[in-house]
């Protein structure tokens, strides 16, 4: 539907019927999770604009539980990899498999072959199963053998790390973690929510995740999401935010510029754009707004804003830098 054949009123209840879907999907997820708006949220706009997602936080924060019950309430298939260091290629993609009675060879597929794969503790995996991911992740495909075989559509990867631990891990190389749309760090839920959690613990059996979201109606919503206006004043906005990332002086931080090893890449402002779309759409507006750049930004940039050894040694972390950033450059 193009902004140029269609009133604004035409539009907004064009995109209000697509998006209708979102409120009862938080509810239904809501019968086995407690809070978690945020990631839920991310996980939602990473579904809409075809981004994965890196998730951070301790163990114990519901973290398996959420993506469980948001593939559930899809209808999506879900498969949980647990990354360990003796994880090998096969395990994650599959192998071919030889019959001597036929002299062919069978194609058994791996656990990789899903709509929403969790990749747990991805970190502690070696570089050839990092290696075979980030191919199913760019490319939507896998080799095997000679033969490429496609991913299902859609296809999401939401990968975990642990904080804490670092011993006997494998540092995810920069070019992999640049292919994560969002890095999202999961904290610890407010005392009402946690008080909820052991009330249900202990009074309810199992719930029910029922679909409530088919699809083709997933397929509808992503479509509709590439075609949200974004006014050339929040674009240059997305781009300001993005060139003081390079060049912190240009709003006015200078001071920044010591603390910085590499900005952000234009894939950092092709992903910010993309999730700000997503995200006026989880808010039924058919435009996009800088509160919508400034609701997701922390969680596109984080991961892609390379500091130096100053930063590292005067323990300052990359959300404190694009805080400054953020609340330095002129909002349109």
């Amino acid at each position: 539907m193009s902004s140029s054949n269609f009133t604004l009123a035409q539009l907004e209840a064009d995109i209000a019927k697509k998006s209708a879907f979102v409120e009862p999907l938080l509810t239904e997820i809501g019968k086995s999770i407690v809070g978690q708006r945020k990631l839920l949220e991310a996980l939602l706009i990473g579904l809409l604009c075809r981004g994965h997602v890196l998730i951070e936080g301790v163990p114990g924060l519901a973290k398996t539980r959420t993506v469980n019950a948001l593939a559930r309430a899809l209808d999506l298939s879900f498969k949980r990899i647990q990354f360990t260091p003796d994880l090998l290629p096969s395990d994650l993609i599959g192998t071919p498999v030889y019959h001597p009675g036929r002299g062919e060879f069978d194609i058994r597929k791996g656990p990789i072959f899903a709509h929403v794969v969790l990749a747990d503790e991805i970190n502690r995996a070696p570089a050839k199963v990092q290696s075979a991911l980030l191919e199913a992740m760019e490319e939507g495909q896998v080799t095997l053998g000679e033969v490429s075989e496609l991913l299902p559509q859609p296809f999401i990867v939401l990968a975990t790390q642990n904080p804490l631990e670092h011993e006997g891990t494998y540092p995810l190389p920069e070019a992999q973690v640049d292919r994560f749309m969002f890095k999202v760090i999961v904290t610890y839920p407010l005392r009402h929510q946690e008080a909820e959690v052991i009330d249900r613990i202990s009074s309810e059996s199992s719930v029910e995740i029922r679909p409530v979201v088919s699809a083709a109606t997933l397929a509808a919503a992503s479509e509709a999401v590439r075609t949200l206006h974004l006014d050339d004043k929040v674009r240059d906005y997305i781009l300001d935010i993005i060139e003081a990332t390079r060049e912190p002086s240009i709003c006015g931080k200078g001071e920044l510029q010591s603390l910085i090893e590499h900005g952000v890449s234009p894939r950092g402002s092709i992903a910010l754009a993309r999730a700000a779309r997503a995200h006026a759409f989880l808010r039924h507006r058919p435009y996009v707004i800088p509160d919508d750049v400034l609701a997701v930004a922390m969680m596109v940039l984080r991961h892609r804003l390379l500091l130096s050894y100053e930063a590292d040694a005067k323990g300052i972390s990359s959300d404190e830098v694009l805080a400054q950033i953020f609340s330095a450059v002129p909002t349109p």
